[in-house]
Protein backbone atom coordinates (compact mmCIF):
# COMPACT_ATOMS: atom_id res chain seq x y z
CA UNK A 1 0.00 0.00 0.00
CA UNK A 2 3.03 1.82 1.04
CA UNK A 3 4.46 1.35 -2.21
CA UNK A 4 1.65 3.29 -3.93
CA UNK A 5 0.50 6.05 -1.90
CA UNK A 6 4.84 7.65 -1.70
CA UNK A 7 4.58 7.98 -5.54
CA UNK A 8 1.45 9.29 -6.07
CA UNK A 9 2.14 11.71 -3.45
CA UNK A 10 5.77 12.61 -4.70
CA UNK A 11 3.87 13.54 -8.04
CA UNK A 12 1.70 15.67 -6.35
CA UNK A 13 3.49 17.89 -4.46
CA UNK A 14 5.97 18.24 -7.55
CA UNK A 15 2.51 19.34 -9.33
CA UNK A 16 2.47 21.97 -6.41
CA UNK A 17 5.64 22.84 -7.09
CA UNK A 18 5.44 23.83 -10.40
CA UNK A 19 2.38 25.99 -10.00
CA UNK A 20 4.50 27.93 -7.04
CA UNK A 21 7.07 28.56 -9.74
CA UNK A 22 4.32 29.93 -11.70
CA UNK A 23 2.97 32.12 -9.25
CA UNK A 24 6.98 32.48 -8.35
CA UNK A 25 7.59 34.29 -11.18
CA UNK A 26 4.20 35.58 -12.64
CA UNK A 27 2.99 37.02 -9.34
CA UNK A 28 1.17 40.69 -9.17
CA UNK A 29 3.17 42.13 -6.41
CA UNK A 30 5.60 40.94 -4.42
CA UNK A 31 4.03 39.95 -1.31
CA UNK A 32 2.62 37.11 -3.85
CA UNK A 33 5.96 36.10 -4.41
CA UNK A 34 7.12 35.72 -0.62
CA UNK A 35 4.04 33.38 -0.21
CA UNK A 36 4.78 31.04 -3.36
CA UNK A 37 8.52 31.42 -2.41
CA UNK A 38 7.63 30.20 1.29
CA UNK A 39 5.50 27.35 -0.51
CA UNK A 40 7.63 26.19 -2.74
CA UNK A 41 10.04 25.92 0.25
CA UNK A 42 7.17 23.71 2.13
CA UNK A 43 6.88 21.46 -1.49
CA UNK A 44 10.62 20.98 -1.78
CA UNK A 45 10.88 19.70 2.28
CA UNK A 46 7.72 17.20 1.65
CA UNK A 47 9.65 16.11 -1.55
CA UNK A 48 12.72 15.86 0.40
CA UNK A 49 10.98 13.70 3.15
CA UNK A 50 9.01 11.76 0.75
CA UNK A 51 12.49 10.41 -1.16
CA UNK A 52 13.89 9.79 2.09
CA UNK A 53 10.71 7.50 3.16
CA UNK A 54 10.57 5.65 -0.47
CA UNK A 55 14.85 5.47 -0.36
CA UNK A 56 14.48 4.09 3.39
CA UNK A 57 18.00 6.34 4.10
CA UNK A 58 18.12 8.40 6.98
CA UNK A 59 20.11 11.36 5.70
CA UNK A 60 17.79 13.50 3.63
CA UNK A 61 15.65 14.60 6.31
CA UNK A 62 18.80 16.45 7.80
CA UNK A 63 18.84 18.13 4.42
CA UNK A 64 15.09 18.97 4.95
CA UNK A 65 15.76 20.11 8.59
CA UNK A 66 18.57 22.61 7.45
CA UNK A 67 15.95 23.50 4.01
CA UNK A 68 13.26 24.51 6.75
CA UNK A 69 15.20 26.79 8.89
CA UNK A 70 16.49 28.79 5.62
CA UNK A 71 13.07 29.13 4.36
CA UNK A 72 11.87 30.77 7.95
CA UNK A 73 14.60 33.57 7.92
CA UNK A 74 14.42 34.04 4.61
CA UNK A 75 10.68 34.59 4.83
CA UNK A 76 11.11 36.36 8.02
CA UNK A 77 13.57 38.85 6.08
CA UNK A 78 11.77 39.39 3.20
CA UNK A 79 9.21 40.42 5.41
CA UNK A 80 10.87 42.07 7.40
CA UNK A 81 12.50 43.93 4.78
CA UNK A 82 8.98 44.92 3.04
CA UNK A 83 7.50 46.02 6.40
CA UNK A 84 10.59 47.79 7.28
CA UNK A 85 12.63 48.60 4.24
CA UNK A 86 15.53 47.60 6.74
CA UNK A 87 16.60 43.81 7.71
CA UNK A 88 18.91 44.55 10.16
CA UNK A 89 17.74 47.37 13.47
Amino acid sequence: MIALVIPIAMTLFAIAALLNLYRLAAGPDIVDRILALDTLMINSIALIVLADIRTGLDVLFELALLIALMGFVGTVAMSKYLLRGDVIE
